[in-house]
């Protein structure tokens, strides 16, 4: 009966750190995406007028509020052009 109750007790404590590795590595990953690259800004800066922000977050792979928040901080703005098109001129 006693190896029993080791036998799961060693069970629950690997499933355990199994599952703190995989918070660990789904931190990181989401750490590393904070940085934005040349490519990524270089994109953005020619696509953040005349497209939708959910189309252009989807292309970079990054929530759409970050790409709001970015575009924002260099000064980008959707053209006048963009705007009328949406009905919003």
């Amino acid at each position: 009966m006693a190896k029993k109750k080791k036998a799961a007790k060693k069970k629950k404590v690997a499933k355990k750190k199994k599952s703190m590795k995989k918070k660990k590595a789904a931190k990181r990953r989401r750490a590393a995406r904070g940085l934005w690259t040349s490519p990524e800004v270089k994109l953005l800066r020619k696509l953040f007028s005349t497209n939708p922000t959910a189309k252009i977050a989807k292309q970079l792979g990054r929530k759409t509020d970050a790409v709001k928040k970015k575009a924002s901080r260099m000064g980008l703005r959707k053209s006048k052009k963009y705007m009328r098109s949406l009905g919003r001129a």
